[in-house]
């Protein structure tokens, strides 16, 4: 029996491995096939999902751009009326600087040589804004002439440096002070013996008169507390105008109208 049981077992393989390839078949063939049912109705709600969503992004498209021009037109109404309800600040105009009045009384008095004023080392000095007489040095050693001010204040006006200061009134009590304002001529850097920095000064036109003589001319504005002169006529003044006579002292005669106008003659 041991003998014909081996004898039969090759054929006993062999039918099992048929019946095992046939069963895999069968499962491999249910496995990979598909029911096809449907599949039409399938792709057809697929195309219409595809149309909603380009419907979708095209109104989002528009809607956007829509309050993109409702954001523009907001923000232009508030603009027009920003414009129209705020006016541009300025500055208010520049006072007009008044000149030296024609004298009505006594022309003033300046003796002359090859035509120019003679001058002593101090002379009565008209200052024709704010019309006040000072009684001025006389100094070829100063390159530019300069008057006693305080508060010095720059500013702008109409794209132009201007400074406001005040001048004082001289032989007045507890001495008083009057405001003016100029635009800046330059500004000029002055180096004294005596400070071991220099300092920058701003340099302004004043209209003046000595004498019967008028001029317009820079000074510096300067604390000149600590001098006994308020004013320093320099070269910048006496070049081509003026001739000192050294040792001599008030050469020259104000008009009275120039006097009575500032009502203190220029004493201190």
């Amino acid at each position: 029996m041991g003998y014909r049981f081996l004898q039969t077992r090759p054929f006993l393989t062999l039918a099992f491995s048929g019946l095992a390839l046939t069963l895999s078949g069968c499962a491999s063939d249910h496995y990979f096939m598909v029911k096809k049912e449907n599949v039409e109705d399938v792709r057809s709600s697929v195309h219409s999902q595809r149309a909603t969503l380009v419907t979708m992004e095209q109104n989002a498209g528009v809607r956007h751009e829509q309050l993109l021009q409702e954001n523009r037109e907001s923000t232009q109404s508030i603009l027009d009326a920003i414009a129209t309800q705020v006016e541009k600040p300025s500055c208010p105009p520049p006072k007009a600087a008044p000149s030296c009045p024609a004298p009505s009384k006594n022309a003033g008095q300046a003796d002359r040589l090859k035509g120019k004023v003679v001058v002593g080392e101090v002379e009565k000095f008209f200052l024709a804004e704010p019309g006040l007489v000072y009684t001025a040095r006389i100094d070829s050693g100063a390159e530019t002439s300069s008057i006693h001010a305080r508060n010095i204040q720059r500013f702008e006006r109409d794209g132009s440096n201007w400074v406001r200061f005040e001048v004082p009134v001289p032989g007045t009590e507890d001495t008083k002070w009057v405001s003016m304002e100029k635009e800046i001529s330059r500004r000029v850097k002055i180096v004294q013996s005596s400070a071991d920095e220099s300092e920058r000064r701003v340099v302004v036109e004043l209209q003046f008169a000595i004498g019967d003589h008028q001029q317009v001319a820079e000074f510096t504005l300067a604390d000149r507390k600590n001098l006994t002169y308020e004013v320093l006529i320099g070269r910048n003044v006496l070049r081509d105008v003026m001739l000192i006579d050294v040792g001599k002292e008030f050469a020259t005669e104000l008009p009275k109208s120039y006097l009575e106008q500032s009502g203190n003659g220029g004493e201190k």
